[in-house]
């Protein structure tokens, strides 16, 4: 589940009339103009001193802006000059982390490639793979029993593995030319979903796809290997089992790609409940595979795209891998041998920043900072030997490396601290403070730096953190309400370390707070094991656990709190609201999940086994088990377009809370995908629900 679609929206109002002067009430409220006003001019009384900086080749200057001016930094001499206008070069952005996922953003799948020798494409048509030559003469059939009525499809991959598993690419070129490998996919016992689009026209239609619920029938994968010049097919051998088994290796299969000599087809192979993952080279004309590196993990799941970056010689690779309960780094070659553990941490390591053979050794963030949130870059030998922290564990760190390694420049942070830039020699040795920030307008104005604190999960042993933002007229002898923003799916996050502003909603009289909950990404796995199988349950009672640490505090006024959140976080919404009603007053939930069983395949069951298996978890996951439990203010949003959460979530527990007779609102995007209800109409259901205007 990626959500993150945000935008204008038109909504249609279901079962809820009101006047000319309640629609308006938002923009006519008093804090209206506090909202649109003062968060422009805190935004204006603060300078970050965090700098865009760029290398020369050399490494031997820098060049970066500060204000509307562009200066050059010396590294033999110290010395800072300013650049003419004519003369400057803009500074580029830092480059990309290594270990990145490739291909095309997410998407549709991509429907043609051009051979590494520009000479030939291969492209989809019907369902099939042809090739034609790069200005597509000669086009030829390569397959031809891909086929929509026998609901075959060949080098593309469906929505499951689109959207989960980011496979947005279907077939492959070797680097010789000489060989396409391509999917294959049988959708013959996938369920078709059905959406009504066009839903405002005169006449609408239908849109269907293949879309595999929790505990259904999966598309049945498998890869072939065509070679032109012999015009001979090979199918690899992806599971071990000659069925396509829950159990068995290559029940998905997915991040393909040639190795870097192109003698072998790599790619990586989970069973059903992603608790095993094996990165497995095939050989393209036999088809037979070998298993290079394999990592499990019994008590929940597997990363799905581990770190994995080649050395120079395309042979060794740098491996990512939480096998001692830490992600950590391994150096391994192609044969399957583990040449070096590089990191060995009771702490994550987070991205590769620079491999710098040359000198034998590795850039590369991590969380040991003195929270988990503060990344620290680390340098250490390509044998594993040497591994120091370069920069202060008191701050969240930020880095442009030297080519060289010699220096990098550092912007350093905390939540509450504003960014200084920094060069720093490779010893991790401050050479010079090129910038820093300045809040004095900010604080001139009134504004109240972000908080971050620690409270106990609702287990009654592990730490958690929370963030908390008051509006620039904080009084602490008021009493506020609180709005609570959330996501807090599996392996994410609400927070981080960067310096940020308060929310301008706290302009309107709220505190908007945040919480981190069990199951987040960034602490290690048996952090992540604790959701394991009880997503609805664990999340939840973590963020009321949140809610309770702040209601000790005068200023805010317990009977007043509200919740909202999109995808994962309007499923948490709707969760908070039902199942702790005595802390939660009212919930916005857009795009939400209500019921696990009405989710996607690869999601669900790798977070909560399938329904099958785990029909308690399921059950107690589902938010119409709590319908009746309803008695703050609820609205619902979802989008009648909505292909990743289906409509049929919100209808489920609108019939259910319809049901136990239970009052709430539901708004519906007409043809809208998967969506917010919008900033406005979220605000003006809060003033309503906790503020009574």
């Amino acid at each position: 589940m990626k959500l993150w679609r945000f935008g204008s929206i038109g909504l249609f109002v279901l079962g809820l009339m009101v006047s000319l002067t309640a629609q308006e009430r938002f923009y006519a409220s008093p804090e209206y103009a506090r909202y649109r006003e003062i968060p422009g001019k805190l935004q204006q009384g603060y300078r970050s001193g965090a700098l865009t900086a760029q290398w020369d080749s050399a490494s031997q200057t820098l060049t970066y802006r500060k204000g509307n001016k562009t200066y050059r930094f010396d590294i033999g001499t110290k010395e800072e000059t300013e650049i003419k206008p004519e003369e400057a070069n803009r500074p580029e952005p830092n480059r990309r982390p290594l270990g990145g996922r490739r291909g095309p953003a997410r998407g549709g799948n991509v429907g043609s490639s051009i051979s590494p020798d520009s000479k030939q494409k291969a492209f989809i048509k019907d369902r099939n793979l042809w090739i034609s030559d790069a200005n597509d003469a000669n086009p030829q059939a390569i397959t031809t029993e891909g086929s929509e009525a026998k609901r075959i499809r060949i080098g593309a991959a469906p929505w499951v593995y689109r959207e989960e598993l980011s496979q947005n690419v279907g077939f492959w070129w070797s680097p010789n030319n000489q060989k396409i490998a391509y999917y294959r996919f049988d959708e013959s016992q996938v369920p078709d979903y059905y959406l009504t689009m066009r839903s405002t026209a005169f006449q609408n239609s239908v849109a269907t796809e293949p879309y595999p619920k929790a505990g259904g029938k999966n598309p049945v994968v498998d890869l072939f290997v065509y070679d032109l010049k012999s015009k001979k097919q090979t199918r690899i051998r992806v599971r071990d089992s000659a069925t396509f088994e829950d159990s068995a290796m290559g029940y998905y299969v997915y991040q393909v790609e040639w190795s870097p000599d192109g003698k072998e087809l790599l790619f990586y192979r989970t069973n059903r409940l992603q608790n095993a993952l094996e990165f497995t080279a095939a050989n393209p004309n036999t088809g037979r595979c070998r298993v290079i590196v394999r990592e499990e993990n019994r008590g929940g799941w597997v990363e799905t795209h581990p770190t994995r970056v080649f050395l120079q010689d395309n042979k060794r690779f740098i491996w990512g891998s939480e096998r001692n309960g830490y992600r950590n780094y391994y150096l391994y070659d192609l044969s399957g041998k583990l040449v070096h553990t590089l990191t060995n941490h009771s702490f994550e390591v987070e991205r590769l920043v620079e491999i710098d053979e040359k000198n034998n050794r590795l850039f590369y963030m991590a969380r040991s900072g003195d929270n988990p949130y503060k990344l620290q870059l680390h340098r250490v030998g390509l044998e594993g030997q040497g591994d120091t922290r370069l920069t202060d564990p008191a701050f969240h760190h930020r880095v442009t490396l030297a080519p060289n390694g010699s220096h990098f420049v550092d912007i350093a942070e905390t939540h509450n601290q504003p960014p200084v830039t920094r060069l720093i020699d490779s010893e991790g040795k401050v050479l010079k403070t090129l910038a820093e920030s300045d809040l004095s307008g900010f604080e001139s104005q009134g504004g109240q730096r972000v908080e971050m604190f620690t409270f106990k999960a609702a287990d009654g042993e592990t730490t958690l953190y929370g963030r908390l933002m008051k509006p620039s007229n904080f009084d602490p002898n008021r009493a506020y309400p609180l709005l609570v923003m959330v996501y807090n799916g599996p392996e994410s996050s609400m927070l981080n370390e960067s310096f940020t502003l308060p929310s301008a909603t706290t302009e309107l009289g709220y505190l908007v707070a945040a919480f981190d909950t069990r199951g987040g990404s960034g602490r290690g796995r048996a952090h992540k094991n604790l959701l394991y199988r009880k997503l609805g349950v664990v999340e939840i009672d973590d963020l009321a656990a949140g809610v309770r640490a702040l209601r000790q505090r005068a200023y805010l006024d317990p009977s007043r709190v509200g919740v909202q959140g999109t995808s994962y976080g309007g499923y948490a919404s709707v969760m908070c609201l039902l199942r702790h009603p005595d802390l939660f007053q009212a919930a916005c939930a857009s795009s939400s999940v209500t019921d696990w069983r009405h989710y996607d395949t690869i999601y669900t069951e790798r977070y909560m086994d399938t329904p099958q298996a785990n029909e308690e978890g399921y059950n107690a996951g589902s938010a119409a088990t709590y319908a009746r439990q309803l008695k703050g203010r609820l609205i619902l949003f979802y989008g009648t377009a909505d292909d990743n959460v289906h409509p049929a979530n919100s209808l489920h527990l609108a019939s259910a809370l319809r049901q136990a007779r239970k009052s709430f609102e539901m708004h519906v995007g007409a043809d809208m995908g998967h969506a917010f209800i919008g900033e406005d109409r979220m605000l003006e259901f809060f003033m309503d629900a906790l503020r009574g205007d």
